[in-house]
């Protein structure tokens, strides 16, 4: 019995684990975050394009 407890306190593949888990929780949450900044920034390129393609056909007719 003491030896199995000896085993398990020396064991580290959990803690491992959850390291890993929380690494990636906060890369998720950068990426989140890029994208959803970047998202309206493309947003407003897109709007400006389709406003200024909107009044380049109304002057060529």
């Amino acid at each position: 019995m003491k030896n199995l407890l000896a085993r398990f306190a020396k064991d580290e593949s959990g803690a491992t684990a959850i390291e890993y888990g929380l690494i990636a929780g906060l890369i998720s949450i950068g990426i989140v975050t890029a994208v959803t900044t970047a998202g309206g920034s493309i947003s407003s390129i897109f709007t400006t394009v389709s406003t200024k393609l909107t009044a380049a056909q109304g002057s060529v007719k």
